[in-house]
């Protein structure tokens, strides 16, 4: 972020990534709308976007490129972000996203090291997307469940950002590869916190759950597991598939929103009035905290 005037920041994010499901259109669209999530995890409007794209263009085609590039159009086109440029190399693997400018009021900027004592914890999209991803991948996932996954990727968090804004929320972060329990570490370290977390609050994907019964569980779960488990305590009760879909790694996440006690409830009601359908409290900052700590339970 860029302080331009009392009044105004700039917000400036990049992000993109290889393909997670076979149609072109659509993966433009869940890599647009992730790009554009930063922007309005930090409570800002973005404006205009630039395409950043590597691609094989003689082994898959200028076709599929242009698929790509019109499903990124699309959902900048819901967002009323304007598209004014971009840059392309050719590479062997596809990749796709946006560098994106937005703006924001210098004194509502949602940071993910606002978290205050007693603050309740909630969540806007459902977790489960790299299980689901990777039962994919193995042609074991249905097309429920894939549908449900790349419905929820392609929604951008825009409603959500404004809801909370409406609000004054300052404590946000999006949910991404750090899965929901390194994020909301993430959060507890920044504001020097502790937070418990209510496993059986949490949304979960059509057949998330099952993908992890499976095993169908990407290596980045691992990885998150094992590099935040220092900072985390687990209940007798929470089983290994459960934790698999704390730490499952996300793309195109939700927002995780702290807010006060006596504002839950009824930010809850408008996240679903904005048809932010999948909100649920699922925690609450339980007490201060230098390190920061994540209880799970």
């Amino acid at each position: 972020m860029y302080k331009l005037a009392d009044d105004l920041a700039l917000i400036q994010t990049v992000d993109y990534f290889t393909p997670i499901v076979d149609d072109p259109r659509i993966f433009g669209r869940v890599a647009a709308a992730n790009s554009l999530s930063d922007v309005y995890a930090m409570g800002g409007r973005p404006i205009t976007a630039l395409n950043v794209i590597c691609f094989p263009v003689k082994k898959l085609g200028i076709e599929v490129l242009r698929e790509i590039l019109e499903g990124g159009l699309d959902v900048l086109k819901e967002a009323q972000v304007a598209l004014v440029g971009g840059h392309s190399v050719e590479d062997n693997e596809p990749k796709y996203g946006l560098s994106v400018c937005g703006l924001v009021h210098p004194d509502r900027i949602m940071t993910n090291a606002a978290l205050r004592g007693g603050d309740r914890l909630i969540l806007t999209k459902a977790v489960g997307t790299g299980l689901i991803a990777t039962a994919l991948k193995g042609s074991l996932a249905s097309q429920r469940s894939v549908d449900a996954m790349v419905q929820s990727m392609c929604t951008i968090n825009r409603n959500a950002s404004e809801v909370a804004a409406r609000f004054g929320v300052r404590a946000c972060t999006d949910v991404t590869g750090f899965g929901l329990g390194g994020h909301m570490l993430e959060m507890a370290r920044a504001s020097r916190c502790r937070i418990r977390i209510d496993s059986s609050a949490v949304p979960l994907l059509e057949a998330a759950m099952e993908a992890a019964s499976m095993g169908l569980v990407p290596g980045g779960t691992h990885a998150n597991r094992k590099f935040f488990g220092e900072w985390t305590s687990v209940g007798p009760q929470v089983s290994g598939e459960t934790m698999d879909l704390m730490f499952d790694p996300q793309t195109s996440g939700g927002l995780l929103l702290g807010v006060r006690p006596e504002l839950a409830d009824e930010l809850l009601a408008a996240l679903k009035v904005a048809g932010v359908d999948p909100a649920a409290q699922i925690g609450e900052v339980v007490s201060a905290d230098t390190e920061g700590w994540l209880e799970i339970t």
